[in-house]
This record gives structure tokens, C-alpha cells and sequence, in this order.
């Protein structure tokens, strides 16, 4: 199997962090938060990763231009996951091993995990592999959902969900591994038909399975992965967190 590249999400401005920085770049345990994501990448044995940065691009690329391995791409209009993919096609489309994607905002992500995700891969090598976290409280995130012999269905969004598949607690949590001839050609059929008119990556499992997979979600994420940065208060608990897992 090729080396695997990444894809980070790195565009967003994320507004309740009250601060006029890119998301990505708002500070834990000293380091931005798209720091954290790309050691854990390197660790992992992930060497290429393209960035898509966005709101005060300049500034991400300042940060992390000197990191080996890092490129960037622009996502100019913010029209959606998917959609920021789409803006790596061309280092996509001219990569033949396997595409991790994940959000440049998730720093507790564990390179023990994605090693775990990429061994998989390799072993099946489906048409994408999510990575998936079992959750105690799954409250406000996407359910995986499978059949009765437990292949993976899809992912419903919580406001979509019928209380049965409420009560799932195996939840997405943003972790990709794609074959790269196969993320270009769910990106080639993503439609924005929803009330944000935005392209969800979230579509793109459905698609290839669709198209006869195989797509599979395994729950390889640790606890610790389900914490997220979307407020200051979040913030401050990923930063405990942090440093936490730095005395260890």
C-alpha cells in the first residue's frame, strides 16, 4: 500500500471562540489547536498534509509553514466539509494510497488511533474506513448506523434520527481513511440539496456504499477523542486534557 496523505480542515474562523484568530489557531496547552493534529498525523506515519485554510489564511500559513510535509490550499467560500475537500482535489487526484481527513480543529486526536484506522485499512482496504467512538452520552452527534448483521448503513444527524437510532451510542466523529480514486468520485456527485446548501462530507460513506462499498466505521477512537473545541469552555477542558496526557 502507497503512504497515506492527509486532508485538514483548517478554513473555519469559529466565532464562539471569541477571538478574530482561525479556529485552528486558538491556543491549548501553549500549541494552536492544528498543531496537536499534525503531530499526531506525523506519529501516525503520515508525512504529506495538505491544509485547506480559509478565514485569515495568511495567518495559518505563517504558523505552520515551517513544518515538513505541510501544503496548503484555499478554500475561498465556505460552502461546507465536503466542499473544503474538494478544494485538495488535485493533491487528491494525484495521490494512489490511502486519504486521512480529519478537522484541523480536533487536537485530541491520538496517533495510536489513527494508526489503528490505517492498519485496517491496509488490511481491507474498503473504499473508506471511518473512524468511530463509542459514547456514554452521544447527545448532538451523528449515529452510525448499521444493519442487523452490524455492517455499516450510514450516518444520521441527530435532528434526523428516529428514536431507536437515538439510542445508538457509536457516533461519527469526523475521522476519514479514503481511497483516493474514491473520494474524488463521491466529491464529483456531493449535492448541496439542504437547508444550508452546503456539500457534507458526511454524504460521501453513503455514496460509495451506494456504489457497492465496501465502506465500514470501526470504533478505534479513545474516550478522551470525544472531546471538542467549539466554545471557551470546551477550549479549557481540551486544554486539562492535554496537559493531563503530557505527564503521562
Amino acid at each position: 500500500m502507497s503512504e497515506p496523505m492527509a486532508v485538514i480542515l483548517a478554513a473555519g474562523q469559529g466565532t464562539r471562540m471569541k477571538s478574530d484568530l482561525p479556529k485552528v489557531l486558538c491556543r491549548a496547552a501553549g500549541r494552536p489547536l492544528v498543531d496537536w493534529v499534525l503531530d499526531a498525523l506525523e506519529l501516525a506515519g503520515v508525512t504529506r498534509k495538505v491544509v485547506v485554510v480559509g478565514y485569515r489564511a495568511e495567518l495559518v500559513e505563517e504558523e505552520l509553514g515551517g513544518r515538513a510535509g505541510v501544503e496548503f490550499v484555499h478554500q475561498t467560500e465556505r460552502l461546507g466539509t465536503g466542499h473544503a475537500v474538494m478544494m485538495a482535489r488535485a493533491a487528491i487526484a494525484e495521490h494512489d494510497g490511502p486519504v486521512v481527513v480529519l478537522a484541523g480543529d480536533s487536537p485530541m486526536v491520538r496517533p495510536a488511533s489513527l494508526r489503528r484506522l490505517l492498519d485496517a485499512y491496509a488490511q481491507g482496504r474498503p473504499k473508506c474506513l471511518l473512524g468511530t467512538l463509542l459514547k456514554d452520552d452521544p447527545t448532538g452527534l451523528g449515529r452510525i448506523v448499521r444493519d442487523g448483521a452490524g455492517a455499516f448503513v450510514g450516518i444520521v444527524e441527530q435532528k434526523d434520527a428516529t428514536p431507536e437510532q437515538l439510542a445508538i451510542n457509536e457516533v461519527n466523529m469526523s475521522t476519514y481513511v479514503f481511497e483516493a480514486a474514491a473520494l474524488l468520485s463521491a466529491l464529483d456527485r456531493l449535492q448541496a440539496n439542504n437547508a444550508q446548501q452546503e456539500y457534507y462530507l458526511t454524504d460521501c460513506p453513503s455514496i460509495l456504499l451506494s456504489d457497492g462499498g465496501p465502506v465500514d466505521a470501526l470504533p478505534v477512537l479513545e474516550p478522551c477523542e470525544a472531546l471538542s473545541v467549539n466554545t471557551v469552555d470546551e477550549l479549557a477542558l481540551v486544554e486539562a486534557e492535554l496537559e493531563k496526557l503530557s505527564r503521562q
